[in-house]
């Protein structure tokens, strides 16, 4: 049985080639990077960019007090920008997910949680189908979950893969990100692999980094996912959604990002529902730029 299993996630990896080469993804990159940001580097492109970031707190110092605040701010963004689309999603720890759904009242904003064992995802399946399901119970819209990295290096896509099932089956008709920690899978090889097989396993997003491991998010690892996407969606028809996260300090990182979506994927992925930016920082660097001076509003 087991055989069976194991060739069927082989059957599927067949279908894609996976034999990349480091070096020619880099200067793939490279090129794009050079010609291609720069006409990116446009107002409207930094306003769609600030209505795709998945506003980040997940610190160990969080309370109910301070998420209600980090909500609060939310809130007041309408009041006080009413040109400019809102953030799209606050994402937050599983037992903070009631906090930000009762003090939330904007439209138009969903409810992420990290779940299943966040950021190492080394926990009990059972541990994870229910901190997932509490999360969704107490209001959260999206979940974002770290797949099984060291069944996935130890060549065990068996089980990695109905974890992300179960997980799935769990969340029903609502978002699961699945994070694929590409800074400890190393090489492009492996972040295809993983990227195919997740999505395989029913990812709606695929995501690069938990930002709790460096390095996080690259633009090489973007590429990769990118071109997954792509040619799995060319297979089956299945449009699953990319979020680079983790390390997005400045909005040229956040352009870098929005340009290889775009030249890989094309426009219909430059939409907030298939293109994400799990950020912390990037927030109020973006909206710096877009006023045309500094903020600091979150």
């Amino acid at each position: 049985m087991e055989n069976n299993e194991q060739n069927k996630y082989n059957a599927a990896l067949a279908k894609y080639n996976t034999n990349l080469d480091d070096a020619e993804v880099a200067a793939q990159v490279a090129k794009i990077i050079a010609e291609k940001v720069p006409a990116n580097n446009t107002p409207e492109v930094k306003k769609f960019l600030f209505n795709c970031i998945d506003l980040t707190t997940l610190n160990s110092t969080d309370s109910d007090e301070s998420v209600m605040k980090f909500t609060q701010k939310v809130n007041q963004f309408d009041e006080e920008f009413p040109d400019l689309k809102n953030v799209a999603v606050i994402c937050v720890y599983p037992n903070f997910a009631e906090v930000v759904k009762d003090t939330l009242e904007v439209e138009d904003v969903n409810i992420a949680c990290v779940s299943a064992g966040f950021p190492s995802s080394q926990t009990f399946i059972e541990v994870k189908v229910a901190e997932t399901a509490m999360a969704l119970m107490d209001g959260a819209d999206e979940i974002d979950i770290v797949i099984s990295v060291g069944k996935f290096l130890s060549g065990d896509y068996e089980t990695m893969c109905d974890e992300i099932q179960e997980l799935k089956e769990t969340c029903k008709e609502h978002h699961m990100k699945v994070i694929l920690e590409t800074g400890a899978l190393k090489t492009a090889s492996n972040i295809k692999k993983a990227s195919i097989l997740s999505m395989y396993a029913g990812a709606d997003f695929i995501k690069t980094s938990t930002g709790k491991q460096q390095p996080a998010a690259t633009p090489e690892a973007a590429y990769v996912m990118c071109q997954a996407i792509k040619e799995y969606h060319a297979l089956t028809g299945n449009k699953v959604g990319f979020k680079p996260a983790g390390g997005i300090n400045c909005a040229n990182d956040a352009l870098i990002y929005y340009t290889i979506v775009k030249e890989v994927l094309g426009e219909e992925w430059l939409d907030n529902t298939l293109f994400r930016l799990g950020t912390s920082r990037l927030a109020n660097l973006l909206l710096s730029e877009i006023k045309g001076e500094e903020m600091k509003f979150f």
